[in-house]
């Protein structure tokens, strides 16, 4: 009797403790790791043209077109290639240990002949290596930023139609921060940068440490991007001509005489679509207007910057994926590194 009564402590006692170990591993595996104070997820002009590729500490990560827009990742150099995961990904952001990005449309899983294909839109936080994928939001998302620990995002409903929210990356605080459009892609120093959408398109700064908005200049501008103390736009008034704000002494200046359909600035250089019914190209130019020079007669749009490479696609087109060097001699070819690591993945 005694032997029975021990056992059965015994098996109390093991099985509480497993009941703590459980409860502990759940806590830990759930836990998020802070992401370093002053972390901007991706660059104003990338999110500006999809946030295709956003590199990170020494990492490319980036949307394979080549494989239904996979989540891959790459030295800068293109060696070293890696798929990490099927979500078909946009707005791509990194931070600390994690990426965050737009999942849009279906996602295919399964290899070989057998697939599973499942709709899982939404806005996905991951591993840096792309696992252990949590959903932040599943509904329908524009533009996302990662400021901190917080992502914010142009949110959309049926209810309330487009607004501006924040969510952390443990999901445990979110917020409505507007009842209207803000698109959050330009930020410095915890500051995004915005135009209006309504009344006006004035210039506005939204500070992520009080979550309150204040107009900068009252000028007519649309797709800001900050670079320095300059803020680069398309002047909505004249023909959507690209222009500089200086945030120093609120100077405005004309950099081209083309009308601009998409453009990035990366450091000192600006690439852009030139508008034109009978010359259009992608343009480079230094950021002070200087420097001009073609980079490829026609229609471009995706244009994403990395340290080492611009990439960017035909209008309306997903693929091929076209690339030239970021600051060397103008040279485009296609990202044949991207098109070769997708389809050894196919095998």
């Amino acid at each position: 009797m005694q032997k029975k009564k021990q056992s059965s402590t015994l098996f109390i006692i093991i099985a509480v403790i497993l009941v703590i170990l459980i409860a502990v591993i759940a806590f830990f595996s759930n836990r998020i790791a802070p992401v370093p104070e002053g972390t901007i997820g991706n660059t104003g002009g990338n999110l500006n043209n999809r946030g295709l590729f956003c590199e990170y500490d020494g990492k490319v990560y980036f949307s394979n077109a080549y494989d239904d827009g996979a989540l891959y990742s790459m030295n800068p150099d293109e060696t070293n290639i890696k798929k990490l995961n099927n979500s078909k990904a946009e707005y791509i952001n990194a931070g600390g240990k994690y990426l965050v990005y737009y999942q849009k449309g279906s996602s295919t899983s399964g290899t070989g002949n057998i697939k599973f294909v499942g709709a899982m839109n939404g806005i996905y936080r991951s591993k840096l290596n792309g696992k252990n994928a949590v959903c932040l939001d599943d509904d329908p998302s524009g533009t996302l930023l990662l400021v901190d620990d917080y992502v914010y995002y142009a949110h959309y409903d049926t209810d309330t139609a487009l607004t501006l929210r924040k969510i952390r990356l443990d999901k445990k605080k979110s917020q409505t921060l507007t009842d209207y459009w803000i698109n959050p892609a330009a930020c410095l120093n915890g500051i995004i940068y915005y135009n209006g959408t309504g009344d006006d398109h004035y210039l506005y700064a939204w500070d992520t440490g009080t979550d309150t908005s204040s107009t900068v200049w009252e000028g007519n501008m649309w797709n800001p991007v900050i670079s320095g103390d300059y803020i680069y736009y398309m002047n909505v008034a004249d023909n959507y001509r690209l222009y500089s704000y200086s945030l120093l002494d609120s100077s405005d200046r004309v950099l081209t005489e083309d009308r601009v359909d998409t453009f990035n600035v990366y450091e000192d250089i600006i690439y852009y679509q030139a508008n034109s019914s009978t010359e259009p190209a992608l343009k480079r130019m230094n950021t002070d207007g200087s420097g001009l020079l073609t980079v490829a007669d026609g229609n471009y749009t995706n244009i994403n910057i990395t340290s080492e490479y611009v990439y960017f696609t035909g209008f309306n087109s997903e693929v091929p994926v076209y690339k030239t060097s970021t600051f060397g001699p103008v040279y485009v070819e296609t990202f044949d590194a991207a098109l070769n690591a997708a389809m050894e993945n196919m095998k």
